[in-house]
């Protein structure tokens, strides 16, 4: 039979075990907090939606990085996989050629580089990253082109060095590499999907005015 003591500390792991899934579960990041109590508001203003499920979100992020190399040197889609990993914070898959590249001596199915797409938290934990630490320590950057929609609602934009992301040490890399960042979301047009990464902050650069020509009899 149990001593009285040992059902107490019984007990106390249980209920400590409780509290840390609430912990869990009652986490919201930052910017998903931002988008349910000011982002959804001025969009529903600004668009005049009349059911606030219409509001555009984010759905996905997918990074990609290409390794030109990563045939002849594993080694490189190897420094490349974990890279990702840490910048996205999940393991990325290793992508494979579609077709025969005769230039780059590239066959169907040799390895090209990695990709990985994020949803949920750590989109959301990426999307603040990118915004408020990577993006500002890229060289000479001055805001991205609000031109990169594809017409559906999405944003693609390419990165030229890895080592703007704080979780990559320079000392340890074997060589630069960029990565395309393309963010799915589900505004049905370009505009839409323009404010809806605005309101994030996201830092594109701003849609020239259009002037309105007054006629004057």
């Amino acid at each position: 039979m149990a001593s009285k003591k040992e059902s107490v500390s019984k007990n106390n792991a249980k209920s400590s075990k409780k509290k840390a899934k609430s912990k869990v579960v009652n986490y919201v990041p930052k910017l998903r907090r931002h988008y349910l109590e000011n982002v959804t508001t001025k969009l529903l203003e600004r668009f005049n939606y009349t059911n606030p499920m219409e509001v555009p979100k984010l759905t996905t992020i997918s990074i990609n990085m290409g390794v030109g190399d990563a045939k002849v040197n594993p080694k490189a889609l190897e420094s490349a996989v974990e890279e990702l990993s840490l910048i996205s914070g999940q393991k990325p898959i290793i992508t494979l050629s579609k077709k025969d590249i005769s230039n780059f001596k590239i066959r169907r199915g040799f390895p090209v580089g990695c990709k990985v797409t994020i949803r949920g938290h750590r989109m959301y934990e990426f999307l603040e990253r990118l915004i408020t630490v990577a993006l500002p320590r890229t060289r000479d950057f001055r805001g991205l082109s609000f031109k990169s929609f594809d017409k559906r609602g999405n944003y693609n934009f390419g990165v030229t060095e890895q080592i703007i992301f704080t979780e990559i040490n320079y000392d340890k890399i074997d060589s630069v590499r960029g990565m395309d960042i393309n963010i799915t979301t589900t505004a049905k047009s370009d505009d839409e999907a323009y404010w809806l990464l605005k309101e994030f902050g996201f830092p594109l650069r701003e849609k020239p005015v259009k002037e309105e020509i007054v006629e004057v009899d």
